[in-house]
């Protein structure tokens, strides 16, 4: 019997750790704890009360509603909304106002007909019943559109009272695996084998059918605040577990018997009854402040392994240490040995990066190129570094929904000024004269390059009628806040930045001085190779869990750690380009510009390459449509990856080579 689909999305279950509780426990006092923006709520996040219905009142209500998410697949990057499939639909539909972050990821919250009373135990309780003949057209699609959905594995996403539901099973070695969503239902192949969430139940056992999971055991824990102010509550865990009934008689229902089988070929009619039974616990520990620990302690992350991680920090930080320190041991005596020489006869006679003093500053290739780079890199990486520090606070907690992308696209566009100074002044460093043109590149090259991907993106999922497809008006304001927004606030910072250039401590020759011959072991190709090594080691595991939560639908709630590495990448970003800068300028090789951007920013290929294995390894996705969107989606983060890593290395050589030329007594 086959679990491979079964186990999809859990591959972080196999990284679980074997070290002993207080490891964990340590880095948390470490302030390394998985969730720093989880454990608590910032103000202005008003709790719900509840109370029994006989109790209701103004600040307190006791009906609880159900909203439901849209449905995605690990099997498929095409996710759509609830109700596209043929599931029991709210007659009140109402959908709650959903902001950019949300619209961009797909999110299409609405409510659903699933209502109860708080505290109030509940069997059975039949909720709508659908009907399917293949004599007739639209019931036939819409069945056929079903099965789809369980052949692919599609997982509902409910929310209760902000909480996303999670259903926890057994795993085969006796551990407890949990995520904030469930399936469809599960399939039978024709050669018996059971695929996806067959394999939890015996009765699961005939080729060729589709089981639908129509009913929903749900377990809401609430924690009663204080009998003296009404006996108000408070939700604090939503689970559930899915069943399959074939429901004989929607008139007596019982929620038991045989399970609801659709076989594969199917001609006939078929009714399909959909059920719930709800409970209530009470939990007298868990406050309502710290509800969400219960969703990220039964996420599989939490058994990352601390102790190697930490360990793996711990080796980057004493090798960047190192480094700087040998770096600054030799050039400390390299600088006393060239001042003290009294004739420009000896001078002559030394070797290294002093002599190319002459022409270390002198113009790089394509200036326009790199300095448009370099100004969108600089927007890129504030706006990162300030999106994951506000994170990290809590600011944009996984309550928050779509904060993050909200956030990280207001400050992109909001950022605009630096990007257009810091790329006007470089390039009027490098001497160039059109700053208009460079103000234009910035403001439209790379990001005309990521929303042409954005736009092929969307068609192909409006044509696929994707809940992912973003709408024809949201499209409209992204360019309203591109144009309107981002190019003003660029051509104002490129003006003021095409007014001064920085400053070069020494002359440039008139005459380019020869490059001597170079090694392999000094091309620059083979340094750039290198150079990108280092950074992305710091980085895979992080990037494990990060694609892990975009593409198997998981739960990032690292911010505080991801912080960390991030802190991490820019140190060892700038110690490993300086290190290679350093060793081409001693073979008088002086055309480190484009070889200091592209050392560094040479992990964005690491990077690819790891999604690429990433894609064929821990991925079921299948179909050149999903294929297509996965890769077009990776080449964003790709490029992005790309210009911020690029412009760290970048600044930190230039800084570097400034300062060791600066301190040199040259005639």
């Amino acid at each position: 019997m086959s679990t491979r689909g079964f186990r999809v999305g859990t591959n972080v279950w196999r990284l679980r750790s074997a070290i002993p509780r207080l490891l964990l426990e340590l880095g948390l006092l470490l302030g390394l704890q998985a969730a720093p923006c989880a454990a608590f709520y910032l103000p202005g996040l008003a709790p719900v009360n509840f109370c029994e219905a006989d109790r209701e009142t103004a600040s307190c209500k006791s009906s609880i509603a159900i909203f439901v998410n849209r449905l995605d697949s690990v099997e498929s990057v095409l996710s759509y909304e609830y109700n596209i499939f043929d599931f029991c639909q709210d007659s009140e539909k109402k959908s709650p106002s959903e902001n950019l972050g949300q619209v961009l990821f797909g999110e299409r919250i609405t409510s659903s007909p699933y209502k109860f009373s708080f505290n109030k135990t509940e069997t059975c309780i039949k909720v709508c019943v659908k009907s399917y003949d293949t004599a007739n057209e639209d019931q036939e699609k819409k069945l056929a559109f079903l099965k789809k959905g369980i052949r692919l594995n599609y997982q509902h996403h409910w929310i209760i009272d902000n909480m996303p539901v999670i259903w926890c099973r057994d795993m085969e070695d006796g551990q407890k695996y949990c995520t904030p969503g469930f399936p469809i239902g599960c399939f039978i192949t024709e050669s018996g084998i059971s695929k996806d969430a067959c394999i939890i139940n015996s009765e699961f056992n005939k080729n060729n059918t589709f089981y639908l999971f129509n009913h929903v055991d749900i377990t809401l824990t609430y924690h009663r605040e204080s009998e003296t102010n009404g006996g108000i509550a408070r939700l604090v865990t939503a689970r559930l577990d899915p069943k399959s009934y074939k429901h004989s008689d929607e008139n007596h229902l019982t929620c038991d018997g045989p399970p609801m089988e659709i076989p594969g070929e199917y001609t006939d009619k078929l009714n399909v009854t959909y059920t719930y039974s709800v409970k209530f616990e009470e939990n007298k520990n868990v406050k309502w402040a710290s509800r969400w620990d219960y969703i990220l302690e039964s996420m599989s992350q939490t058994n990352i392994q601390w102790f190697s991680i930490m360990n793996s920090l711990v080796i980057v930080l004493f090798l960047s240490g190192m480094v700087a320190m040998v770096i600054l041991r030799t050039l400390h005596r390299d600088i006393i040995r060239y001042n003290q020489m009294s004739s420009s006869e000896e001078a002559q006679d030394d070797f290294g990066w002093k002599l190319v003093h002459g022409d270390v500053f002198r113009p790089p290739r394509c200036p326009m190129l790199l300095s448009v780079f370099l100004g969108q890199g600089t927007q890129v990486l504030i706006m990162t570094f300030i999106t994951l520090f506000l994170a990290c606070l809590g600011f944009l907690s996984a309550s928050k929904r779509g904060a993050l992308m909200t956030c990280a696209v207001v400050l992109w566009v909001l950022l605009g000024t630096p990007a257009g100074y810091v790329s006007a002044k470089m390039y009027k460093t490098f001497k160039g004269v059109n700053w208009k043109t460079n103000f234009l590149l910035t403001a439209l090259l790379c990001p005309g390059i990521v929303v042409i991907d954005l736009f092929t993106m969307n068609i192909i999922l409006w044509v696929e009628g994707s809940s992912s497809a973003i709408s024809f008006g949201t499209l409209i304001s992204i360019l309203a806040m591109w144009f309107g927004i981002s190019v003003p606030l660029t051509f104002f910072g490129a003006y003021f930045g095409s007014k001064k250039k920085f400053g070069s401590p020494v002359h440039i020759n008139q005459i380019p001085r020869h490059i001597p011959r170079r090694t392999f072991f000094t091309k620059p190709l083979f340094g750039v190779v290198i150079g990108g090594v280092l950074p992305f080691g710091c980085i895979f595991i992080q990037l494990f869990f990060i694609l892990n939560s975009i593409w198997s639908h998981q739960i990032y709630f690292m911010f505080g750690f991801l912080f960390l590495v991030f802190i991490i990448l820019l140190i060892t970003c700038s110690e490993a380009t300086v290190l290679l800068c350093y060793f081409h300028l001693c073979a008088e090789d002086y055309h480190w510009w484009w070889r200091a951007f592209l050392t560094s920013s040479f992990t964005a290929v690491y990077f690819f390459m790891y999604a690429v294995y990433y894609f064929f390894t821990k991925l079921q996705i299948t179909g050149i449509t999903s294929t297509i969107l996965y890769f077009g989606y990776t080449m964003i983060m790709v490029l992005i990856f790309f210009l911020f890593t690029g412009t760290i290395g970048f600044f930190s050589c230039f800084w570097f080579v400034t300062k060791i030329y600066s301190v040199l007594k040259v005639d």
